[in-house]
């Protein structure tokens, strides 16, 4: 796929990821949005790009996304050490709370949709009230039938939104989006959150700044909910050191040839 952006990207497990800090993705995005265009944004962790590896259509919604940011420290510090290095990670949480305040300055809307009733309610009453109802366009809910995916599509579509916060989990959130990205067209950023609205919430706490920078944030969030997150740490963490260092190798013996 071409990059519609014309960023500089790099390739790690077969993923392109664009080489951008956070300061330059949030003036790309603000451009966009100022001149009526879309896109479709991804953030890659390790978990995902090892679920990536076995499910061929999240591989597609991913790899076709407009932009696509290193959510992960891990993805960082694989991509230092294959010789392709980033220049910082960029959180989606952070990219999130800094795009609705941009939402505030520049009089956009943001539709909010996923997590439970009471959480999407909470998050919208609380950015309504820190910045203005002026920037809410619509919200709803994560729980619902394959029956009713395409009206809640069209609903996120004539609510007039110039953003797209969707918080549900990976994923189901990425093929959401790439199945229904043409009824999606009018909004100009589109960008899977997944707990994030759990955050803002206060439901799940934050890690603090000093685990965030050397990259124990997902410990953090492993010991406020063991037993959904185990699995998907120990094992996802685990293969993706393992392709990494294939990856590594592969490349090293490539040099050598």
């Amino acid at each position: 796929m071409s990059n519609k952006l014309n960023t500089k990207r790099i390739h790690i497990l077969g993923c392109p990821i664009d080489k951008l800090s956070f300061r330059e993705t949030i003036d790309i995005i603000d451009n966009a949005i100022a001149n009526k265009q879309q896109i479709h944004h991804t953030v890659v962790n390790a978990g995902k790009m090892v679920a990536m590896q076995k499910d061929p259509e999240l591989h597609k919604s991913v790899t076709e996304a407009t932009l696509i940011n290193a959510d992960g420290q891990a993805v960082v510090w694989a991509a230092k050490f294959i010789g392709q290095p980033l220049p910082e990670r960029v959180a989606g949480i952070d990219l999130m709370e800094n795009l609705v305040k941009l939402a505030y300055e520049k009089k956009y809307s943001i539709f909010f949709f996923g997590a439970k009733e009471d959480i999407v309610k909470s998050v919208v009453d609380k950015y309504s009230k820190s910045f203005s109802p002026s920037i809410i366009a619509g919200y709803r809910n994560g729980y619902y039938t394959s029956e009713e995916e395409e009206s809640i599509a069209n609903q996120i579509s004539s609510s007039g939104a110039n953003i797209l916060f969707v918080a549900i989990t990976s994923p189901k959130k990425e093929k959401f989006l790439y199945k229904y990205r043409e009824v999606l067209s009018k909004v100009n950023f589109i960008m899977g959150v997944g707990g994030s609205f759990d955050v803002v919430a206060g439901k799940v706490k934050r890690a603090p700044i000093w685990m965030q920078k050397i990259g124990l944030e997902w410990f953090y969030r492993f010991a406020q909910e063991p037993k959904r997150m185990w699995k998907r740490y120990l094992f996802g963490n685990y293969t993706f050191i393992k392709l990494v260092l294939r990856e590594y190798f592969r490349g090293t013996k490539q040099d050598k040839a």
